[in-house]
């Protein structure tokens, strides 16, 4: 009960951040709910007040809403979009993401900093998206950032942890929550992910486009609960050869 996660001037019991960029809108609250999650990003496209279809009609209370700035291909449209979801009550939380290649949807990691130094100067708690580069993360620390947020693969392919190495090395090296972002695929690869400390996982693409999506929601809860339970209790050591009984052998097998 004491782990709890901690962004901006809020903790949260669960690690699982659900991206709802996929799901058709009757569909989330049954996967907020067997998923646990506490935190849901959302484009503002979709929080439009005043439009047919409010993704906010559909979330259950007492979540946490981080808008995210997609669409945004450089830090000036990024800020103008943050600004326009707090002044539609979506709060203080945003996920800057800005993107100008359309082929891999790569991050542009410049753009992000200038982006989260000017919004985390306004008041928000920024959780930027960007290639897991040491760099960048620690420029984003300077500019204030609440959290880092790395690819694990490219953005909506389920790979997984191409990016592994990288986000091991922001594990260790810099001093905010880091929240691995896209191409997590299954909950093996949350619960790897976990396994190398980071903070917590988001996820869209691959619950949405699962045959039971509220079922596969409630795996990836599991593997992210394992994982940190794993990270937390400590690997055994590993043998580069041989073996090593795991029971005693006196008096047995001898020579």
């Amino acid at each position: 009960m004491n782990d709890m996660l901690r962004l901006g001037n809020r903790k949260f019991h669960s690690r699982f951040i659900l991206g709802s960029g996929k799901f058709s809108l009757p569909l989330i609250r049954a996967v907020t709910e067997q998923g646990g999650a506490e935190m849901i990003t959302l484009a503002l496209r979709r929080a439009n007040a005043g439009g047919e279809e409010n993704i906010l009609d559909f979330i259950p209370e007492g979540i946490t809403l981080i808008p995210n700035t997609s669409g945004a291909r450089d830090a000036e449209e990024a800020v103008r979009l943050a600004r326009l979801s707090r002044a539609l009550g979506c709060g203080n939380f945003v996920k800057v993401e800005i993107m100008r290649d359309t082929k891999y949807l790569l991050p542009e990691n410049a753009e992000t900093v200038k982006a989260t130094e000017i919004l985390s100067n306004e008041g928000f708690f920024v959780l930027p998206y960007v290639y897991p580069d040491l760099a960048t993360a620690r420029a984003l620390v300077a500019a204030g950032a609440a959290a880092v947020m790395p690819l694990g693969a490219p953005i909506g392919s389920n790979r997984g942890l191409l990016t592994r190495e990288f986000i091991q090395i922001l594990v260790e090296e810099i001093d905010l929550p880091i929240i691995v972002d896209a191409g997590i695929g299954t909950p093996s690869h949350a619960c790897e992910a976990m396994e190398l400390g980071v903070d917590a996982v988001m996820c869209n693409t691959a619950v949405a486009t699962a045959a039971d999506p509220a079922r596969m929601a409630q795996g990836f809860k599991l593997a992210i609960e394992a994982g940190r339970a794993a990270y937390l209790a400590g690997a055994g050591r590993v043998l580069a050869h041989g073996a090593e009984a795991s029971s005693p052998l006196t008096g047995f097998l001898r020579d």
